[in-house]
């Protein structure tokens, strides 16, 4: 067993917590010692390679078993490996510190480029001190040219981490919309090796749909809500007046993300931004005129003041 564990990288605990679920099987008995042989350590790897796609033991315990009574487990490790791929054709590349700082201009922020680790944007290299792996460039890019444009650095991984989660949402609808209408014949028990076949080949038919439907309405939502923002500003710009001063200060002000989300529901994304101000501006001019009613002297205890006879 310390043979094993040595070869393999698994623990001697962990070798027998794997013999106690069933998932790896017992040695071969010659004489007094307990023998194991290149079919455990091919086991080991598999489970090691199962636990890293998030598979939990339990599940791994049925795909094995599915395996060894011959039910086809490289077909469904086939879709398992067609669900986990890259579901992008673009390629990751590299960028040192100083290539990243140039990028943005020459800024040494370390707090930014803890941000972007931290959204997986850049990923550490072990052997590397001052290297990034870029998983997409094209991100990277992205964020550079809306730096380049005036955007901080932390209000864009700021963006990125609430876009994520919306696009998250998105992916999980349309998983939901998928799984409902495509795979349910598929779910609920292991596949057997034809419908993994079919499966896989589904995947890969329909991965490309959800980023194309994506594509497709960002450009139509972006068109129909550039186009009527142009409008809003140019339509305040023609009934400002013309003297500079007269301009209204525009601010940044950061609200709870439930009351943003309350306010869109009511009146929708286009008047969001102007419910809130004109709410605002609302409640300003309230509190001003109580504050003069409250400090304004009563008439009547005025008048009474000035007709009694000591009243100076």
């Amino acid at each position: 067993m310390e043979d094993l564990a040595h070869r393999s990288g698994a623990t001697v605990r962990t070798i027998r917590a794997y013999q106690d679920r069933g998932l790896l099987p017992k040695p071969e008995r010659r004489g007094r010692a307990n023998v194991y042989d290149d079919s455990h350590l091919a086991r080991l790897r598999q489970i090691a390679d199962l636990l890293e796609r998030g598979y939990t033991l339990a599940s791994i315990k049925e795909l094995l078993q599915a395996w060894d009574e011959g039910r086809g487990l490289g077909r469904v490790l086939g879709l398992v490996a067609e669900v986990d791929g890259p579901w992008t054709d673009e390629e990751s590349g590299r960028v040192s510190r100083g290539e990243l700082d140039e990028l943005f201009g020459g800024e040494h922020d370390d707090t930014a480029v803890d941000e972007a680790v931290a959204l997986g944007v850049l990923v550490p290299l072990p052997d590397r001190r001052d290297e990034f792996l870029v998983p997409s460039p094209q991100e990277l890019a992205v964020a550079a040219e809306l730096h380049k444009a005036g955007v901080p650095l932390l209000a864009i991984t700021e963006h990125l981490r609430e876009l994520r989660g919306q696009v998250e949402h998105i992916a999980a609808r349309f998983l939901d919309f998928t799984n409902e209408h495509v795979f349910i014949r598929y779910l609920g028990s292991l596949p057997s090796e034809q419908d993994a076949t079919e499966a896989a080949e589904l995947v890969r038919a329909l991965r490309p749909l959800a980023q194309q439907t994506v594509e497709a309405e960002l450009a139509r939502a972006m068109q129909k809500l550039a186009a009527r923002n142009l409008r809003d500003h140019l339509r305040s710009a023609a009934a400002a007046p013309p003297s500079p001063e007269a301009a209204p200060r525009a601010e940044q002000v950061r609200l709870p993300a439930d009351t943003v989300d309350s306010v869109r529901a009511l009146v929708g994304e286009g008047a969001t931004p102007d419910f809130i101000a004109a709410a605002a501006e609302r409640e300003v001019r309230a509190r001003a005129m109580d504050h003069m009613t409250t400090h304004r002297a009563d008439p009547v205890r005025e008048a009474e003041r000035e007709e009694s006879p000591g009243a100076g």
